[in-house]
């Protein structure tokens, strides 16, 4: 009797692995999905406006976040913009004795347009090649200034990424309050469907991984 029952049961426990793999199979594809679906939004990371001691504007995507930071700044959170100078292409174009204006030039030249007094901008040095360069090269900034908080504009995708930075290489300068843009074209519900979102998600995970490693990846100077 005893053999007849364990023959019995055991077939129906061993019928119940399969059912279980494909429930846990399902369950996994499915949180997968919907992290993939949901990735764009969550790269989105801002901080609620407050009074700053400057608006520094990372370089990038020029119009756009010059006129976010224009936007701000008339809105009377800062006193000041801060643009970051960065060195290319500039320095490998003048190998090349091609002239080049630096990025900052021209945003200087739209936030003058847009209401901001020269007086109140102001070009950070040193010179950047990335943006490591520029949180480091803010966060030096900042440290002066009695209030010890910049807002710093960037495109909406590369909101984390730069807050993960700050948090990595600056959070001892000072308080970071990070922006995106009213307009931005990055279109975070429905990313897979273009080809400029794709590669900012990608470059943006592989950067935001390279930040939570501790940066071993180093830009090329």
């Amino acid at each position: 009797m005893l053999p007849f029952l364990v023959a019995t049961i055991l077939p129906s426990q061993q019928q119940r692995k399969p059912h279980l793999w494909l429930w846990f199979s399902c369950f996994i594809f499915f949180a997968g999905f919907t992290t993939f679906l949901n990735l764009g939004r969550w790269l989105i990371l801002e901080d609620p406006l407050e009074h700053a001691s400057a608006i520094a504007v990372l370089s990038g995507s020029m119009p756009s976040r010059a006129l976010e930071a224009a936007r701000i700044y008339r809105d009377g959170y800062a006193p000041e913009v801060w643009l970051t100078h960065s060195t290319e292409p500039g320095r490998t174009l003048a190998k090349l004795s091609v002239p080049f204006s630096a990025e900052d030039t021209y945003d200087k030249l739209i936030l003058i347009r847009e209401g901001v007094p020269e007086s109140a901008i102001r070009i950070l040095d040193p010179p950047i090649l990335n943006t490591e360069d520029e949180i480091n090269t803010i966060g030096q900034a900042v440290r002066a200034q009695p209030d010890r908080k910049v807002i710093i504009v960037t495109s909406n995708v590369h909101t984390r990424r730069t807050k993960a930075l700050w948090n990595r290489l600056s959070a001892k300068q000072g308080r970071a309050i990070v922006r995106g843009l009213s307009d931005d074209s990055f279109d975070a519900a429905r990313w897979w469907q273009s080809t400029t979102d794709v590669l900012d998600v990608v470059r943006e995970v592989l950067g935001l991984l390279n930040v939570w490693a501790g940066l071993p990846l180093r830009p090329a100077r």
